[in-house]
């Protein structure tokens, strides 16, 4: 077994705090990876929080992860000792079921996905442990390359806001011609309209926040709506430029009804944001009327991760950060509360060993 320096929480109360644990040793097809750069995702602070169900502690949380490969097992071929290599919310799945075996592990069917943390581990027999800490082995399956032009800290998001907001773009087919709208311009949000301006699209934002306006624009939306300002919903009702598809980040629950009247024929309207509560009833003929769509989207296959980051390497795409400290990550998780970060928080783990 490999000691490890790590933060945790310790219970749904009190502050993470230092901690060592055990990785396993390198196996056959394991990859093992020193740990440089970790995004924090609002998914770390529920699930340690137990604000999505009892978590296992002690939790070590974070699934942004990129680093350098410092040892591989004897069967592995697709990575060598110094590459750039990185690990998003998972680690393991069946392999053998349909989905699997189509690339799309994450909807694995034999309800056997492995995520990086808080999950049961078939290797060790206790859970996983997440990426704030100094290394992490996993299978090299589930590992990706980093393109060399890509900044570490910056691409590190990329592992969970960029392939979340990548994956339902590309299966509805986003690209020159389609009229895509974003709702939030978080962590998620900025990641769909950099990649849907990227992929040709024209894009939409929908912010309760006016001073988001500049920044949006910034990142390629071509329109932005405040939907904090009166009369938006009648502005924007059936407009003469109907949007073909909504991706929703929004991880609080809202009514989606207005957006729902902004789609054209055939529209759908995609949720990628998780909220503690339900969202509102949806009205039917919104729907019924246009034969729009409601649909949610999780995080992408290994092979779509793979894909998505070569596509931002290609465009110049990465997360816009804050890189912290790990000892300010207490500090972070407030903010985070107050939707005061622009717009991703990057744990640099060197930080670990002062």
């Amino acid at each position: 077994m490999i000691p490890t320096s790590a933060y945790a929480g310790f219970s749904a109360t009190t502050p993470l705090a230092p901690h060592t644990i055990d990785r396993r040793d390198p196996g056959p097809t394991d990859v093992q990876i020193e740990i440089l750069y970790c995004g924090v995702c609002h998914s770390d602070l529920h699930t340690v929080r137990g604000e999505w169900g009892p978590a296992t502690y002690p939790c070590v949380p974070g699934h942004e992860i990129v680093g350098r490969v410092v040892a591989i097992g004897s069967a592995v071929t697709t990575f060598q000792i110094g590459d750039h290599a990185a690990v998003g919310c998972m680690v393991d799945s069946c392999r053998t079921c349909r989905s699997c075996k189509e690339g799309l592990e994450q909807y694995c069917d034999g309800r056997a996905v492995t995520w990086t943390y808080d999950s049961p581990d078939r290797h060790t027999g206790g859970v996983t442990y997440g990426g704030y800490s100094s290394t992490i082995v996993v299978d090299a399956h589930f590992v990706v390359r980093v393109p060399p032009s890509l900044d570490l800290a910056a691409a590190a998001p990329l592992l969970c806001a960029g392939i979340t907001t990548y994956s339902p773009l590309r299966h509805w087919n986003t690209g020159p011609g389609k009229h895509v709208g974003v709702v939030g311009l978080g962590g998620l949000g900025h990641m769909a309209v950099k990649i849907a301006h990227a992929m040709g699209a024209r894009v939409t934002l929908f912010t309760t926040s006016p001073g988001k306006r500049d920044d949006a624009m910034r990142m390629g939306a071509d329109d932005v709506v405040v939907t904090s300002e009166p009369g938006w919903e009648r502005a924007r009702r059936r407009p003469a430029a109907p949007l073909d598809l909504i991706i929703d980040t929004v991880a609080l629950s809202h009514d989606l009804n207005p957006y729902l009247s902004t789609l054209g024929r055939d529209g759908a309207l995609v949720l990628v944001g998780l909220p503690p509560t339900p969202h509102p009833a949806v009205i039917a003929n919104r729907l019924t009327s246009q034969r729009r769509s409601l649909a949610g989207s999780g995080i992408g296959g290994m092979r779509e991760t793979q894909e998505m980051l070569d596509f931002c390497a290609v465009h110049g795409i990465v997360c816009d950060i804050e890189l912290i400290r790990i000892q300010q990550i207490n500090e972070a998780y407030e903010r985070m509360l107050r939707s005061d970060v622009k717009y991703r928080f990057v744990i640099d783990i060197k930080s670990l060993q002062a």
